[in-house]
């Protein structure tokens, strides 16, 4: 199921993009995230649905597919959610605090920057394997794709960037798992010996 669903959205990039390219000269592309501006809120649905280019779908469609299957590794559910978590909130502080000259925000790299976000949140915040190996594999794949995403510069939305990691951290921190307690390191003592302390009685 979790294949297909990716699949589909991956394939529903591509055809949008053939019909606006071809039929709709580029039209759709309109329809973005536009910061602060009223008409411009809707966009925050139809953004990660739209690309500037049949290069800037590719330049998603990877990284997508690999950072969806990382999070998947710990169940659909916890994939769902991000994903709303990324789209949701992620588009919402684009629209709330990007520069404004920048008038129009797409294309589902904000997404894939919020689920490269939740990766690195939930090894941070849970501190146990499960957490820890999807990240590290993230993290040796797109580090760099990721730093030089968030500097700021022209024709690139950083602001989607960042406020997308940042939503997937905030998504981590939700579903983090509890951690176990910390081990009392006077236990083992205690255990064997007892909680007296005889030597220092006359």
């Amino acid at each position: 199921m979790a294949a297909s669903v990716l699949g589909s959205i991956v394939a529903l990039w591509w055809v949008i993009e053939i019909l606006d390219t071809y039929l709709l000269n580029d039209w759709l592309q309109g329809n973005g995230i536009q910061p602060r501006q009223p008409r411009g809120l809707d966009g925050i649905l139809w953004a990660p649905f739209l690309h500037s280019d049949f290069g800037h779908v590719m330049s998603n469609t990877f990284p997508f597919l690999i950072l969806s299957g990382l999070i998947l590794l710990r169940g659909f559910r916890r994939w769902l959610t991000i994903t709303i978590i990324g789209l949701s909130l992620g588009g919402f502080l684009t629209w709330l605090l990007a520069f404004e000259g920048r008038s129009n925000h797409i294309g589902a790299s904000g997404v894939v920057f919020a689920y490269f976000g939740a990766l690195f949140g939930a090894a941070f915040f849970e501190r146990k394997p499960a957490a820890f190996a999807p990240a590290i594999v993230a993290m040796v794949m797109y580090t760099t794709t990721v730093v030089v995403g968030l500097v700021p510069q022209a024709f690139v939305s950083w602001e989607g960037h960042l406020a997308g990691f940042v939503s997937g951290i905030v998504a981590a921190k939700l579903l983090a798992d509890e951690r176990p307690p910390r081990k009392d390191p006077d236990a083992d003592i205690e255990k064997y010996f007892g909680t007296d302390e005889p030597w220092l009685t006359s």
